[in-house]
């Protein structure tokens, strides 16, 4: 259930009581209601996918449903109807990216892995185009292991040696290459290649020993500057054919990041404040280490330690004139002395007590100096929703509130103190885990055990505050003894939501902090908020009306807009024609506003569909621009989640890829799946193809006659050039006819296809400018022009543009008052393949990875919905997870186990 958005008007003091209304000629209450205004016209969008599984192998399919809400609500998103998901390889470089339409901020698709890939780290990345405005860092960004046996010939295992010379970093890498058996390939040639940061640091060759190893060295002489990397390996077969490996560098350093945060911002003289450590290792994860805190005279003043992921917490109460630094025991039993944050002599201390399960305990605290300075105020807000807000005098030097964890929704809540000029002075983080806005999942006539091939049928029920609900729900089911699931460090759709997609950075085992709500979970989860060192609400933008800058509108739905001009004037009321022969012919007009601007929008076509814009001034004139808006494609940034990297991928899936291999060569068997024939290097000599980049229907080249640039280069136009050059053929009024074409009705003219698009019975070939075409096919016999079908009956000219050749861009302006454009387009979903045995049985073994997925399962107004699907052949505890969301933003995620025997 929604809670309204409301000021706590009574805080429960331990001290004294105030009042926590503020009036509305305050300063204060104007500030507030610039954050409301602010969050109003800058909502956020959050993402997160759930996948079938969390991890691949080269042949699976990816499956995925994806849940978008507004960060300002919590609800399902209606800002944006759009959505992009990419499928991003260990070179930061998109191999897949897909569109996908929105509705209510569900969607779902699926990405199928060839075996043209290879293994590796990949990343599955989803945004909205609005969710640009704020950062790459808001995208759902999730790192996952994709193996490689069943279409693989090599496989290496990596193992490296870090050292330090100096201030140099010294590597020395062993990688080993094994057949599928696990064979050493022996006295084999390798070259290889290391880059750092992108920047080439070594390059060399080797041979492997009997073990099939070779060792690669390499030095680090900028370790400030290069952080992490990649090998590029090339393994020479027996037959001469190169097999290419990427092997991650994760770091060439032995060293552990160690930093310290002081509650709400900094320390103060006199005041005691908690202070959070964070250590991490070299390879991006926590690491725990033990140290004590000493004075400017050495003086020992308390011990620490971390005890989960590096993170840790301690008191300290820094006394005037005093300098602390802490000596920090490393692992490796080496000690690194590290200052801690000055003190300063003036300020305020906020400390927030968050291991309680039903309230916040805050402190405040000030320096004497500021007492009775005027009025403090506390906020608590979520998302820039303001859940709490009050005025503290400051006539004491410590005041103390407890604030109700009911009243906050689900996930972090931001607090800021303002000192009496509204300025903010602390801030920190907490969590509130919440159960109102969580739907309750309940299995109904699920058994314990099923036999092989055995139907599932069961209900589960949906219920929140013991109420039924109706929302969407995604369900996957694999088993265990199959995929493996790594409980602490898998995401899902209450750790993505409400605690990762709010903050920057790698989160290490974020469902660790999920699985269990006691009072240690909650400790570890408050040194993680401490420590993370970030606020999405900057107060200061707020003050000073810095509003962010918006580069990107909310996707409603696909459009194809431009401008067009004549002289670099705008044209009004041009005509702009729009069409397209890519799944059957269409075509639709508009008219350009005053400032010649046009607009199709309320379109949808699928993907690889090409159109013609074509455009004239009111008096039909065609010799004018136009400019079409091209948004530009998202940048890839280096992978953030550092910790999830996997050096040696295929040895560390090994387990789930024999078994994926036996599913994929039965699929083979029933010709279900293909391997790409991988040919060796064959020089041919053939004669140069005329019409190289042409997409003639029947083979580029393939035609009656080709007529090229080279024979264009001093051309006007291109009907002059055809006329009498081109047997069979006539020219009138710029259109070709074939002197087959004549008929009972007259004559018909020839089909004109320029760039793979049919331009239609008003084009002409003096529309054309020759300099940009690159090749012309004429086809006037049967056979040429057969594969047109009625469309080239008449016969067909295809004409190939310098511009529109290429795959570059997929938008080419080759000529005055015409464009051809390839927009992304929807892709077409496919449906997972469930076997019902009772209807077809089959006696080929059923040895599929995922059971069952369901991207889209409805709930009915009772909160009943139903599962119906069949066990494979494999025995085991097989694992189903459930995931979802209602209108009101509440959220759902729940396990069930049962056997197969």
């Amino acid at each position: 259930m929604k809670r309204n958005l409301l000021i706590i008007t009574i805080a429960l003091l331990s001290l004294f009581s105030f009042s926590a209304f503020i009036s509305e000629d305050d300063p204060f209450a104007a500030l507030l209601k610039k954050l409301e205004e602010f969050t109003k016209k800058y909502p956020q969008e959050k993402i997160y996918l759930h996948l079938d599984k969390p991890y691949y192998a080269i042949g699976d399919d990816i499956w995925f449903k994806a849940y978008v809400v507004d960060s300002r609500t919590s609800m399902p998103s209606t800002i944006s109807n759009i959505l992009y998901v990419e499928l991003i390889n260990e070179r930061d470089s998109v191999k897949r990216q897909i569109k996908l339409p929105m509705e209510s901020g569900i969607s779902w698709g699926d990405f199928k892995l060839p075996d043209s890939l290879s293994e590796g780290n990949y990343r599955i990345r989803a945004y909205t185009q609005w969710m640009r405005n704020a950062g790459q860092e808001f995208f759902f960004d999730k790192t996952v292991k994709i193996g490689n046996s069943w279409a693989n010939k090599v496989f290496t295992k990596t193992t490296n040696q870090l050292s330090i010379e100096g201030n140099a970093e010294k590597v020395v890498s062993t990688v080993q290459f094994l057949d599928k058996n696990g064979k050493p390939y022996q006295n084999s040639e390798v070259n290889y290649e290391v880059q750092l940061s992108s920047r080439s640091i070594s390059k060399g060759k080797g041979i492997t020993n009997a073990n099939g190893e070779v060792l690669i060295n390499f030095t680090n002489n900028q370790p400030n500057i290069y952080k992490s990397g990649k090998i590029t390996v090339a393994l020479t077969m027996a037959d001469k054919q190169k097999i290419i490996k990427i092997i991650p560098i994760k770091s060439t350093s032995t060293s552990t990041d160690v930093q310290f945060f002081p509650e709400g911002g900094g320390l103060v003289e006199g005041l005691p404040s908690k202070i959070t450590v964070k250590s991490i290792n070299s390879n991006g994860l926590g690491e725990n280490i033990s140290g004590r805190v000493v004075d400017n005279e050495n003086m020992e003043i308390l011990k620490f330690e971390t005890k989960y992921l590096g993170m840790g917490a301690m008191i300290l109460n820094p006394l005037a004139g005093k300098t602390y630094k802490a000596i920090v025991k490393l692992p490796n039993g080496t000690e690194k002395t590290i200052p801690l944050p000055k003190a300063e002599p003036s300020g305020y201390v906020l400390t927030v007590n968050n291991t309680d399960s039903v309230k916040m305990a805050i402190k405040i605290m000030l320096t004497t100096d500021l007492l009775d300075k005027g009025d403090l105020n506390l906020v608590a807000q979520h998302n820039g929703n303001v859940y709490f807000s009050t005025k503290i005098p400051s006539a004491k030097q410590l005041i103390s509130v407890n604030v109700p964890k009911t009243e906050f929704p689900s996930g972090i809540v931001q607090l800021t103190l303002f000192s009496p000029t509204n300025l903010p002075v602390c801030e920190r983080l907490a969590f509130v885990n919440n159960t109102l806005d969580k739907i309750d999942l309940s299995a109904e006539n699920l058994k314990s055990s099923y036999a092989k091939r055995g139907n599932v049928d069961f209900n589960f029920r949906a219920l929140n505050d013991k109420k039924p609900v109706q929302g969407s729900f995604s369900v996957a089911v694999t088993n265990e003894s199959i995929v493996t699931p790594d409980p602490e460090n898998e995401s899902n759709i209450l750790t993505s939501l409400l605690l990762t997609s709010d903050l920057i950075g790698y989160i290490e085992k974020p469902n660790s902090y999920f699985l269990n709500d006691d009072l240690n979970t909650r400790k570890k989860l408050d040194n993680l908020l401490l420590t993370q060192g970030w606020r999405k609400i900057n107060w200061k933008n707020i003050i000073n009306n810095q509003n962010p800058a918006i580069n990107f509108q909310p996707e409603k739905s696909m459009k194809i807009s431009g401008k067009i001009t004549k002289g670099g004037k705008p044209v009004v009321k041009g005509k702009v024609s729009l069409f397209s022969s890519s799944g059957g012919f269409f075509a639709t007009d508009t008219l350009s506003d005053e400032n010649g601007r046009f607009n199709f929008d309320q379109i949808a076509f699928g993907d690889s569909t090409r159109f013609i814009v074509q455009a004239r001034t009111g008096k039909e004139n065609k010799n004018v621009q136009i400019d079409l808006d091209i948004v530009p494609n998202q940048l890839v940034t280096t992978n953030k989640n550092t910790g999830d990297v996997e050096v040696n991928v295929n040895s560390t899936l090994m387990p789930y890829l024999s078994e994926s291999n036996k599913y994929f060569d039965e699929q083979m068997k029933r010709g279900f799946l293909n391997r790409t024939i991988m040919l060796k290097t064959v020089n041919i000599v053939e004669k140069k193809n005329p019409a190289p980049n042409s997409q003639n229907l029947n083979g580029a080249g393939r035609a009656d006659q080709v007529i090229t640039a080279k024979e264009l280069e001093n051309v006007s136009f291109l009907s002059q050039y055809l006329q009498g050059r081109v047997a069979g053929i006539m020219i009138t009024n710029g259109k070709p006819y074939s002197m087959r074409s004549m008929g009972a009705n007259g004559r018909s003219p020839m089909a004109i296809v320029l760039d793979g698009m049919n331009m239609g019975s008003d084009f002409t070939l003096d529309d054309i400018n020759v300099v940009d075409v690159e090749s012309v096919e004429i086809l006037k016999s049967i056979g040429n022009t057969a594969i047109y079908g009625s469309g080239g009956s008449n016969g067909v000219i295809v004409i190939t543009t310098k511009r529109g050749a290429g795959t570059e861009s997929n938008y080419s302006r080759y000529t005055p008052g015409i464009v051809t454009y390839s927009p992304k387009g929807y892709y077409g979903v496919r449906q997972f393949y469930s076997p019902k045995y009772t209807v077809t049985p089959d006696v080929k073994p059923d040895l599929r990875t995922t059971v069952y997925w369901n991207p889209h399962l409805v709930s009915d107004p009772t909160g009943k919905a139903n599962l119906n699907y069949f066990n494979t052949d494999q025995p085991g505890n097989y694992r189903v997870v459930i995931e979802g969301i209602d209108a009101s933003g509440n959220l759902a995620r729940k396990i069930f186990n049962y056997q197969v025997k």
